[in-house]
């Protein structure tokens, strides 16, 4: 895949576990890929600042959190949520790191197992939070809550729209792979304004069946596929 926006750097201060909480089943995504795919997003909004992000499927926070470092100054506020309490928990932690606040307890707690077990690793952590806290010379505003992205969600209406589809072993959706992603596009329409711009990654064998949105791109990426998509005009009758 060719990148337009993000160059091929080291992101090993994002890696999970270092400074954003990682753990079991909480899954992650490459750094480089994630900042691309909300970069072509961004492209197509009008407005490309106060921008609203909402991830459907956020898990534990970590591409909110990614973003948020990277974009603090351009977003407005970030929704996220997950069917899962536990996912919950960690997301609030996650984006919780784009504060001071956050960020400064979370170097208190590496500094703590530093003092206690002096690894290498808690020391290099300790770096890493120098860096993401220089990142951003603002709080980022997050709200995480729990819902079922394919049933009834809040009307927030996001600019954007970006998330990594669950699927395979990580997930079992109710309605099958392929009927839950419409079932979640068709309620992600009915929240967004006429400009919402939709980023969805997921398995080469999804397809889109939902009228409510219109392709703008689509990708290959190894295993799984993203697509950016506008939410389609309504007809007049």
């Amino acid at each position: 895949m060719e990148y337009l926006y993000c160059k091929n750097d080291n992101f090993k201060d994002f890696a999970s576990g270092q400074v954003i909480y990682g753990g079991g089943g909480i899954p992650n995504f490459p750094v480089r890929l994630l900042i691309e795919i909300y970069c072509r997003a961004k492209n197509y909004l009008q407005n490309k600042k106060d921008i609203v992000i909402y991830d459907p499927c956020c898990g534990g926070g970590y591409a909110l959190t990614v973003l948020g470092f990277f974009y603090a100054q351009e977003i407005k506020k970030m929704y996220g949520s997950d069917i899962d309490k536990n996912m919950i928990s960690h997301a609030k932690k996650n984006v919780a790191l784009l504060t001071d606040i956050g960020i400064i307890n979370r170097k208190d707690e590496i500094r703590q197992l530093y003092d206690k077990y002096g690894k290498d690793s808690h020391k290099e952590a300790l770096h890493s939070c120098d860096r993401l806290k220089n990142m951003f010379s603002q709080d980022v505003s997050a709200e995480i809550f729990e819902a079922d992205c394919t049933k009834t969600l809040p009307h927030i209406l996001p600019d954007i729209i970006i998330t990594d589809v669950p699927y395979g072993n990580l997930v079992e959706w109710d309605n099958g792979e392929s009927a839950s992603l419409d079932l979640m596009l068709e309620q992600l329409g009915k929240i967004s304004h006429e400009n919402t711009i939709l980023a969805i990654c997921m398995n080469k064998k999804q397809k889109i069946n939902c009228n409510k949105w219109e392709r703008l791109e689509r990708q290959n990426v190894g295993k799984r596929k993203f697509e950016i998509l506008r939410r389609a005009a309504v007809k007049s009758k």
